[in-house]
């Protein structure tokens, strides 16, 4: 049976703030529910599977039409049979980009694949074979062990970012940076559109 719309707890136009596609314009779709819990989520509203409001594929065809990279996120959005939204907006032409923690399953096709890791549940085997990009929060100095772990184990064309938590930035930013100097297959990634202060 088709799936013809989403339970989407908010939806907008903005810059692509984290990663390798830092600044690209971009149309994110946050999906609702999680159930990984990160005490430092900043969206913690998009737990509930039930927040914002179910859209159906023609509006979200219609909102994304003047975007070409399109990011699906949440919440956890591979919690969600994604294959009904990817191929519509394959068929737009659109690039699809997913910001997941890896804990479920891949059910769709994406052309980017953000792989997030949390200590709270442990990933699916699949997210490191998929990662196009290991984006490690760095909470506390020894996430960086933990990201360590997590590098050694994804595949060899898979970028590596250390992230600052937000709250974090000033007191962690020398020490990413000293750790990113030593080891430089690592990159610095940040979450330029708080700077910014866009969505």
């Amino acid at each position: 049976m088709e799936q013809r719309s989403y339970q989407v707890m908010e939806h907008f136009g903005t810059l692509q703030g984290e990663g390798y596609f830092t600044g690209r314009a971009a149309y994110f779709i946050r999906l609702s529910g999680c159930d990984v819990g990160c005490v430092w989520c900043d969206v913690k509203e998009s737990w509930d599977l039930h927040a914002g409001k179910s859209i159906s594929l023609e509006e979200i065809q219609s909102l994304t039409k003047e975007y070409e990279y399109i990011v699906l996120t949440g919440g956890e959005p591979a919690m969600h049979d994604l294959r009904e939204l990817t191929n519509m907006l394959h068929k737009e032409k659109k690039f699809i980009s997913i910001e997941t923690s890896g804990c479920y399953e891949l059910i769709g096709n994406v052309d980017w694949y953000t792989f997030s890791p949390k200590k709270f549940k442990k990933p699916h085997p699949e997210a490191y074979d998929l990662a196009n990009e290991l984006k490690v929060v760095i909470y506390h100095p020894s996430d960086l062990i933990w990201a360590e772990e997590h590098a050694k184990q994804v595949n060899n064309q898979c970028l590596l970012y250390l992230q600052p938590e937000w709250s974090k930035k000033d007191e962690l930013q020398e020490l990413i940076i000293a750790y990113i100097t030593r080891n430089p297959r690592w990159r610095l990634s940040l979450q330029t559109h708080k700077f910014l202060n866009i969505p």
